[in-house]
């Protein structure tokens, strides 16, 4: 059962985002093992692309969800892959104004609607050597998702109550980089979120538990 709106302290979550957070303690519960690179984004620096992606929490029916897109076979990276709204950081901005301009080409989400809560720990993918930076922020009322035919082929609403639920979490052998790799990945209707988009909220649930 999805939890109500109440049960949702967002003010909660805005202080923890504000404070210490657990980072790559989190994170790593959901990376796939043998580990791609074991360098984090500090490590990373400079050499690395910066991303930014948006972390919408949203009330819908009677819960909360978050929104994710399942990318099109046209985008340059990751394709066909769930990932949140997100991309690359223009020069001068800001990892907050690069997720909002992204989910607003992407998704149709008009900053204005939105409240930023605060970030969770950027993380580094070795495959794509991108540091990404994921923004949470609110909405009052379910946004009207108009998704970009170029970038995203399906939205893909889910409950925070279905992702808070261990047994929503699966493992698989896949062969990856030429080699056998166990893979952990939200499941939810028929859909396997894992890599980033996994570790990203890994971090967000444990800020949330």
């Amino acid at each position: 059962m999805n939890r109500s709106p109440a049960d949702l302290d967002l003010s909660s979550l805005e202080r923890r985002l504000q404070g210490e957070k657990p980072g790559l303690r989190s994170q790593l519960k959901m990376v796939p093992d043998p580990r791609p690179g074991d360098k984090t984004y500090q490590e990373a620096g400079d050499t690395c692309l910066r991303a930014a992606v948006l972390v919408l929490i949203y009330p819908r029916d009677d819960g909360f969800s978050l929104v994710l897109t399942r990318r099109t076979s046209r985008v340059a990276h990751h394709q066909a892959q769930i990932s949140f709204a997100g991309g690359q950081i223009d020069k001068g901005e800001s990892p907050v104004e690069a997720a909002l301009r992204e989910a607003a080409e992407e998704l149709n989400i008009a900053p204005g609607e939105v409240r930023v809560l605060g970030e969770l720990t950027p993380l580094y993918i070795p495959p794509s050597n991108y540091c990404i930076y994921p923004v949470v922020v609110v909405a009052e009322r379910r946004p009207d998702f108009r998704p970009s035919p170029y970038e995203v082929a399906e939205v893909i609403e889910v409950p925070l109550a279905h992702l808070l639920d261990t047994k929503n979490i699966k493992r698989e052998k896949w062969p990856l980089r030429g080699m056998n790799v166990t893979v952990p990945f939200y499941f939810f209707k028929g859909h396997k979120i894992w890599g980033a988009t996994a570790m990203v909220l890994a971090e967000l649930l444990d800020l949330l538990n």
